[in-house]
């Protein structure tokens, strides 16, 4: 996050379906009638090329999400390097910018499980998860600092680059995500993901801290203890940060638990419903036949 307050001076393999007999009236197993024509495919061969071409097409958004965030964190660094005081080593402190840099590699190999495998590892899903929960927390947490900069008359300045990391890209990650819980062919995300989401987080606190102690300075106002009432104030600001990232993480896995087993189930009839068919269709061979 760069955004420059001008007052105060401070710089996200296809299987096919079985393949039936054909049914047989002639001796050998040969229809009499020569080969079957060419029709539609089967219910369960359909569903697998629906979900092979959503998978695809959402492969290609991953990759393009990607991209963007690329651009964002180049634009943003050249814009930071306008800063008469500016260092890179602030600027790679940002939870913003090392979660953004996260994003792109998990987003990268998304983007390559879904335009080569029917299905991402199991892992993935929750890697995906908590790479959205940083992007979306990012975006609320950079809201919040431009609310308080509003609040006291401080004028924000606000690059297109800082408008495509905090509130573009985290809103195309949380759609890729939810496109993702929709198709529901993907294992669901663990509950386990609640705890995960913090690992990171709580390093990077701890770092930012630490070396915030050492060179007097830190990336957000509220990590300050001059600027928020001392190390209390710093305190509450952190633990409803982890709220945050606890409740979206919450959220998120219990939607994307929900929508995959409806797809587990939405499969299973649709098999079963191809397999009926299956069965009336040889039913009906075989009266015809036994007729004649």
């Amino acid at each position: 996050m760069s955004a420059h307050v001008l007052d105060s001076g401070s710089g996200a393999g296809s299987a096919a379906a079985p393949t039936e007999p054909a049914a047989s009236g002639a001796p050998g197993g040969v229809d009499a009638a020569g080969p079957p024509s060419a029709g539609p495919p089967p219910d369960g061969a359909a569903s697998v090329i629906r979900v092979t071409r959503r998978r695809r097409a959402l492969g290609v958004f991953r990759l393009a999400i990607a991209i963007i965030e690329i651009v964002a964190l180049i634009a943003n660094y050249q814009y930071v390097l306008e800063f008469p005081l500016f260092a890179s080593v602030n600027f790679f402190s940002y939870f913003t910018i090392q979660s953004a840099m996260l994003a792109v590699v998990v987003l990268f190999i998304a983007a390559g499980y879904a335009l080569t495998q029917r299905r991402d590892p199991p892992v993935l899903a929750a890697f995906r998860t908590i790479i959205t929960v940083y992007l979306l927390v990012s975006g609320i947490v950079f809201g919040v600092i431009a609310f308080q900069a509003s609040t006291r008359d401080y004028r924000l300045e606000i690059p297109w680059s800082d408008t495509l990391l905090h509130f573009v890209v985290p809103v195309l990650a949380l759609i890729a995500w939810s496109v993702d819980a929709v198709i529901a062919v993907n294992p669901p995300v663990p509950w386990a993901t609640i705890g995960l989401v913090l690992v990171f987080p709580a390093g990077w606190l701890a770092y930012t801290l630490l070396r915030g102690a050492d060179v007097g300075w830190y990336p957000y106002f509220f990590l300050d203890a001059s600027q928020v009432g001392g190390y209390l104030g710093v305190a509450v600001y952190c633990v409803v940060v982890l709220l945050i990232f606890l409740g979206l993480t919450s959220v998120l896995v219990g939607i994307h638990r929900r929508l995959a087993l409806r797809g587990v189930r939405r499969r299973v009839w649709a098999r079963r419903r191809a397999a009926a068919s299956r069965r009336s269709v040889a039913t009906d061979v075989m009266h015809e036949q036994t007729t004649d």
